[in-house]
């Protein structure tokens, strides 16, 4: 198992319809691990027994406290129900230090855009982007501003100035949000980091391709997975490379559900391709992949792909397990 730390809740807030933060601190008092603009942890759900990762929202030079955003999902596989129903102020929780596959990186001008509750992660960007004097604007799309999380906070904050708000089903004064005119306005050597529903990161990479913006200068990270099933999927065998053992992964399991009926551990977290924690290498077969956690160049690579969600074209894969 993994490193978990203990925390207990000290606060929770209903941030906006549907929204609720947590504020964690430390179990024993002490410091928490330091974090970086852009990382997570998983959250060990109480009562449902489910891990889950949520974004950290809080300034990253502090170490006394995590804050994390959670949305009730109606579509919850029992994650964001149980946070909401059953973690109080007060209780204990378990959780892993954080990790960070959305990094910042450096340049001179930084556009953040979120949709939702993907402005969790992208709020602590803005702190971090502030307190390091680095010229950026935020752009926050919800549905209504009811459904806008830590609204107060973004416009009491010292960088209000670059935090621009559209709520896609009222009037709210601003130009309407318009991903094309916005991305035409990044500078030359600006970087774009986008948080949100699917269809606006697709949007946004879309349009960043239409205008020839370099690959490496967007940068995205997904919630939830909108598309694993194709409808039409097939058995296979999965190999494992260091016992030569073989199992059947029926049309209706997983590789990490059959692994782990047969006694073989991989860590798996989300469950659907989102985090990487189950990245696995693959040393021989096709794969199809299903997660939204690689990039293009690293699926065309065809060396690892996450089991809890992604499949196989060949007849067969060999993992480097």
């Amino acid at each position: 198992m993994s490193q978990t730390i203990n925390v207990m809740v000290q606060q929770r807030r209903q941030e906006a319809d549907g929204i609720i933060s947590l504020e964690l601190v430390a179990a024993n008092g002490a410091a928490l691990p330091a974090f970086t603009a852009g990382a997570h942890i998983d959250v060990h759900v109480p009562v449902v027994s489910v891990i889950r990762q949520y974004s950290l929202a809080n300034d990253p030079r502090e170490t006394d406290r995590y804050v994390i955003a959670v949305q009730q999902d109606p579509q919850s596989r029992g994650g964001s129900v149980g946070v909401h129903q059953y973690v109080q102020v007060g209780q204990s929780l378990q959780i892993s230090p954080p990790r960070n596959h959305f990094e910042l990186v450096a340049a001179p001008h930084v556009t953040l855009i979120a949709g939702g509750i993907g402005i969790t992660p992208l709020l602590a960007m803005a702190r971090q982007l502030a307190a390091d004097q680095v010229d950026f604007s935020l752009h926050y799309v919800t549905r209504t501003k009811q459904r806008m999380a830590f609204y107060d906070e973004l416009q009491q904050s010292e960088f209000a100035d670059k935090v621009h708000v559209y709520h896609s089903d009222e009037p709210n004064g601003e130009t309407e949000f318009n991903v094309a005119q916005l991305l035409q306005a990044v500078p030359q050597q600006g970087h774009v980091y986008v948080c949100g529903p699917s269809s606006l990161i697709e949007a946004v990479v879309q349009q960043a391709e239409a205008d020839q913006i370099a690959a490496e200068r967007i940068h995205r990270e997904y919630f939830h997975n909108d598309q694993l099933s194709s409808g039409a999927d097939s058995a296979f065998q999965v190999r494992i490379a260091s016992s030569g053992a073989e199992f059947l992964v029926e049309a209706d399991q997983s590789i990490t559900q059959v692994l782990e009926a047969n006694g073989v551990f991989v860590p798996v977290s989300c469950e659907e391709g989102v985090c990487g924690t189950c990245l696995t290498g693959v040393l021989d077969g096709d794969i199809d992949h299903r997660d939204v956690y690689l990039t293009e160049e690293e699926r065309a690579a065809n060396n690892q792909m996450a089991l809890c969600c992604s499949r196989a074209r060949s007849a067969s894969l060999t993992l480097d397990l």
